[in-house]
């Protein structure tokens, strides 16, 4: 061996070791959800059973991930990437409740096809778990329902939930929409105490529950159906918390839902109608 092959040898083990220590840290952002709502379901199954059952939720997962491998390739013509088909199936899992076993498929089936055809200049404008579990709520009504389950008096689930979800979206760069939602939410619900007199931790407490952690974590953050403007993704955050309070003092049950999914889409379309406007413009300039 000649004494050059040595300090090159040295060289690249040196500049190896710091790529292989990016590599493990550069940890693919696409399955943080997936890890992050997964510890979700188990925190709250272990401490509190909120699964209708297991076999529904994988049903849920299964008819999401098999319908999103068929779409994405009839539509796309490749094999799409898989978490958000997951994070879809396990959120309907979770958050719908049914003595029935077809709600659960149906749920998803109808959320990842709302992906593919529900589409306005090549965007999906609902977010697909949100407009499963709304189709479902409105169409099979005395079949169907949401989680209402709360955490209890135990309080350290939801704080390491909590805690966990926030460093995640903050890696995600969604962590202001979480916060500014949670922020009006919490407002309005000292507004709502005062209208009708009930005591405002009767009206914050909703807000504790696992449905919420799902809700503010991965539906109102969705990267694929929210604005492109930070200040937009605010300002659309402040009003599904607006439109959610309206439809409470309405005694609307799950007003959630129906504040995103009038809310959400119709931020996506004036945002779109903007846009295509402003490209004409420069198209007419030009």
């Amino acid at each position: 061996m000649s004494e050059l092959s040595v300090p090159i040898s040295s060289a690249q083990t040196t500049v190896e070791a710091p790529e292989k220590r990016r590599s493990l840290l550069n940890f693919d952002n696409r399955f943080l959800a997936p890890l992050f709502i997964t510890c979700i379901l188990l925190a709250g199954q272990l401490s509190f059973g909120i699964l209708e059952s297991y076999e529904k939720t994988a049903l849920a997962i299964s008819t999401a991930i098999l319908v999103e491998l068929i779409l994405g390739r009839l539509f796309a013509g490749r094999w799409p990437h898989l978490a958000s088909a997951y994070i879809s199936g396990i959120s309907v899992g979770i958050l719908i409740r049914s003595p029935a076993v077809w709600p659960y498929a149906l749920c998803s089936a109808i959320a990842i096809t709302s992906k593919y055809v529900l589409r306005v200049r090549n965007r999906h404008i609902w977010n697909p778990s949100n407009f499963g579990i709304c189709a479902m709520l409105f169409l099979a009504p005395f079949t169907v329902a949401s989680l209402s389950i709360q955490w209890g008096n135990n309080i350290w689930p939801m704080l390491v939930v909590w805690v966990l979800g926030s460093l995640i979206i903050y890696r995600l760069k969604r962590f202001h929409i979480s916060a500014t939602y949670v922020i009006s939410f919490i407002l309005f619900a000292f507004l709502r105490s005062w209208v009708t007199g009930h005591p405002w931790q009767a009206e914050i407490s909703p807000i504790t529950g696992p449905m919420y952690q799902l809700y503010v974590f991965f539906m109102i953050t969705d990267p694929k159906t929210t604005v492109h403007s930070r200040l937009g993704q605010c300002a659309v955050a402040v009003g599904i918390a607006f439109v959610e309070m309206i439809l409470r003092l309405f005694q609307i049950v799950h007003a959630p839902y129906y504040a995103l999914f009038i809310v959400g889409p119709t931020a996506n379309l004036i945002e779109i109608y903007l846009g295509s406007r402003k490209i004409a413009k420069a198209k007419a300039i030009a």
